[in-house]
C-alpha cells in the first residue's frame, strides 16, 4: 500500500521539492480519512519526506456556538460546526506562505480550546483531513483534493454500538448536512481524484 499511496502523490504532482502542496483527503465521517492519512504519514516518513498533517475536526468551535442556536441541527452542522471564515482567513490562507501557525485546538472534554504553534516544511506535503474540504469558501486553498466515496450505511455500520442508537441525530443533523454538501458541491465528481472506501 505504501508504493501505491507514493506512486499517487507523485503522478497528482505532490512530490515537488521546491515548494509546499497541499492536499485535501475530503470525504463524509467515517469515510476512512483517518486511515488513508496514517498510511501516508507512513509511506511519507519511510522516504524521509518533509510534512505536516492537520485534521479539520480539531478546529471545531465550542458546543454553545453549534448546538441549540436556533437553526436547524443540519445548518448547526455544516455552516457552524467550524468558524469557515476564520480557517480561511487564519489557516488556509497562510499554509502556503508562513514559517508556522497558531491554531486553537479544541479540546472537547473541557469544551475548550488551547492555542498551539505548529511549525510547516520550508518544502514538502501539507495534509489536510476532514469533512466538506470542498466548500466555496475553502477548495481554491489546494493543489489537489482526494475524496472517499463510502456509502453511507456502510459508514454507519462504523459507528459504535452505542452511538448508533441515537440514529435520529443522523438523520436530522448528519445525514440533512451531508446531502446538502452532495447536492450542492458534487464532491466526488469535484474532487481530482476520487477513492472508493
Amino acid at each position: 500500500m505504501m508504493n501505491s499511496y507514493m506512486d499517487l502523490l507523485r503522478n497528482m504532482g505532490a512530490q515537488h521539492d521546491d515548494s509546499r502542496f497541499l492536499l485535501g483527503i475530503d470525504g463524509l465521517s467515517r469515510s476512512g480519512k483517518t486511515t488513508v492519512v496514517q498510511q501516508l504519514r507512513f509511506a511519507l516518513e519511510k522516504e524521509d519526506r518533509p510534512f505536516q498533517i492537520f485534521h479539520l475536526d480539531d478546529f471545531i468551535v465550542e458546543r454553545a456556538r453549534r448546538y441549540y442556536t436556533g437553526s436547524e441541527e443540519w445548518h448547526e452542522y455544516f455552516h457552524l460546526q467550524w468558524d469557515v471564515d476564520w480557517l480561511s482567513n487564519h489557516f488556509f490562507k497562510k499554509l502556503k506562505r508562513v514559517e508556522q501557525v497558531t491554531l486553537p485546538f479544541y479540546d472537547g472534554a473541557k469544551d475548550t480550546h488551547e492555542k498551539r504553534t505548529i511549525p510547516l516544511p520550508k518544502e514538502g506535503l501539507i495534509i489536510i483531513e476532514g469533512v466538506f474540504l470542498q466548500r466555496e469558501e475553502w477548495k481554491h486553498f489546494f493543489d489537489k483534493i482526494i475524496y472517499l466515496d463510502c456509502p453511507r450505511e456502510t459508514r454507519f455500520n462504523r459507528e459504535s454500538n452505542e452511538t448508533k442508537k441515537n440514529r435520529s441525530k443522523f438523520e436530522n443533523r448528519y445525514w440533512k448536512a451531508e446531502d446538502y454538501y452532495i447536492n450542492r458541491y458534487h464532491p466526488a465528481e469535484s474532487a481530482d481524484i476520487m477513492i472508493t472506501s
